[in-house]
């Protein structure tokens, strides 16, 4: 099949147009399942995309963080690549796709943070309900490159109950800011409980957050991951490059959630390298290395 791709890697890769990429790849290949979680501070669908339907159950997600929404075309383009070599029953990456299939059940969330991604492309207008507080959130300024937050000012990676407490603490950020502000308490905002809802009710075997950038890939979380991460951890150093860190000094992120609480194999990876929003032109460097790291997540 010669179809020409859907997903077109371009700048601004906001809600609007992954909502139409979705229905355009539902159409082509009727074999995903696509289910909205729950809803943005905004009212935005935060979609979930099924691959697979095999017992071993994964998540993938992208774009916690508004200025990273790179992410949201990684795992995009990851996606529909799967699905061609799926459909056309070749190989992906030298990877007999029709066995990952039967082997995992996959669930992608491309887009935690739509809200914040839309902010962060496309500015925002005084008919925004929030237009006040994120004004005085990013202290008068207009220019929201630097915005990670929710339209809440709440960093939705801050936001779990993974010693949520000690990591208020230490962000020493009281009230809502572009980053860093993990809320009024754990799972305060839609989009955070959306996902914790949505991992409970799945019970997932193993989850990777992408987040940009640093090219390293985060592990551990108080001793609790389980020993199998350090061998799933090699196998990503060794496809992509990115160097490994098993501690640091942060909780309540979502991957530090999921290996408190079930003792699973959780990751960070952080894509690309130079300053969020990673410019466009870096795409295909990126992908070289973090779709091996997508792909890899489905073998081990």
């Amino acid at each position: 099949m010669n179809h020409k791709s859907i997903i077109k890697v371009r700048d601004g890769y906001c809600h609007k147009i992954l909502i139409d990429d979705l229905s355009r790849l539902s159409e082509r290949y009727p074999q995903i399942e696509i289910i909205n979680i729950g809803k943005s501070v905004l009212g935005r669908s935060i979609p979930a995309v099924k691959l697979g339907d095999g017992p071993r159950k994964i998540h993938y997600n992208g774009s916690f963080h508004a200025n990273e929404w790179i992410t949201s075309l990684l795992l995009m383009v990851f996606i529909e690549k799967f699905l061609e070599a799926k459909v056309s029953n070749n190989d992906y990456l030298g990877i007999n796709v029709n066995s990952l299939w039967q082997k995992n059940t996959l669930w992608v969330i491309p887009m935690v943070n739509p809200d914040g991604v839309d902010l962060v492309q496309n500015g925002f207008s005084p008919d925004n309900p929030y237009y006040r507080n994120v004004l005085q959130a990013n202290k008068g300024s207009t220019n929201f490159r630097n915005w990670k937050a929710n339209i809440r000012g709440v960093d939705l990676n801050d936001q779990f109950p993974a010693n949520w407490e000690r990591e208020y603490t230490r962000r020493k950020i009281t009230e809502p800011a572009p980053l860093n502000y993990p809320g009024p308490h754990a799972l305060s905002e839609p989009e955070a409980k959306a996902i914790a809802n949505f991992t409970l009710e799945k019970q997932f075997d193993l989850v990777i957050a992408f987040h940009a950038q640093g090219e390293e890939i985060y592990w551990g979380y108080e001793k609790l991951e389980p020993e199998e991460s350090s061998r799933i951890i090699k196998r990503f150093q060794k496809v992509s490059g990115y160097r490994a860190i098993r501690y640091v000094d942060s909780d309540a992120g979502y991957k530090d959630w999921f290996i408190y609480k079930w003792h699973k194999p959780g990751f960070t990876v952080e894509c690309g390298l130079g300053q969020n929003p990673l410019p466009i032109s870096q795409f295909p460097a990126i992908w070289s290395k973090v779709s091996k790291i997508m792909l890899e997540g489905l073998i081990t």
